[in-house]
């Protein structure tokens, strides 16, 4: 009796997947699209790499000249408004430097000549207008290398949340045409992702910065910011 009660126990246990599969319902018919949207605004910060390379018989020479023309970089920096949480040292390098000449051997002899320390500064310009200025400053009092110039914005969330809207409305009309063109009803939508978004630089005609005397010349432009989503809709 006990060995019949197992059997039919195990026997409902294999069976019961069967029939949960059996009356699982068919998979909704879907369509997956992918919307794009760009919102391009003006920067209001600029983001300037200068670096001071500084070169002596030795690393200790070296890193002294260099403190101090970075040092008095970085004091006439601060005398165009620019806060200390602007300023950032993005790293010190020391490298020695050598002469080689030719053996008679076919080897080459390496020679110790002098040591180069190179500073590099990260400065954040929140008056884009005066972004020429700190750049011919920066250059005049011992900048020497670098010179990379970004433009960004401080907060770009309301030119992403245009872009996502964007894409969005895209996505949505590409599933309408899709849809309407297989002769099937767009449903209600079941899934939705933000795939990316970044920021580029956008050249339009911009007014260029007051060039002052000795001043470079820069414009700003604008940063085009992207958003992609994904969206599922069901078809009915």
């Amino acid at each position: 009796m006990k060995r019949s009660i197992l059997a039919l126990g195990l026997a409902a246990a294999i069976a019961l997947p069967t029939i949960a599969k059996a009356a699982e319902a068919p998979p909704v018919p879907r369509i997956v699209v992918t919307g794009e949207g760009e919102s391009a605004i003006a920067p209001d910060l600029a983001i300037l790499s200068l670096s001071v390379m500084r070169e002596a018989k030795t690393a200790r020479e070296a890193l002294d000249a260099n403190n101090a023309a970075m040092a008095e970089v970085i004091d006439a920096i601060k005398l165009f408004g620019i806060a200390d949480r602007d300023l950032q040292t993005a790293g010190i390098q020391i490298n020695p430097r050598y002469n080689y000449s030719n053996k008679p051997d076919g080897s080459q002899d390496a020679e110790l000549v002098a040591y180069q320390v190179t500073n590099t500064l990260t400065v954040r310009v929140r008056d884009l207008v005066k972004t020429g200025e700190v750049l011919d400053k920066a250059v005049s009092l011992g900048v020497n290398q670098g010179g990379g110039i970004s433009f960004a914005n401080d907060d770009p969330s309301s030119a992403i949340d245009e872009a996502r809207q964007k894409a969005v409305a895209n996505a949505m009309a590409k599933a309408k045409s899709l849809s309407e063109a297989a002769g099937v009803k767009l449903g209600r939508v079941l899934e939705i992702s933000d795939q990316s978004y970044a920021a580029r630089p956008m050249p339009i005609e911009a007014k260029a910065f007051d060039a002052r005397v000795g001043a470079a010349p820069v414009e700003a432009g604008e940063n085009a910011y992207s958003v992609q989503v994904n969206m599922t809709f069901e078809l009915k």
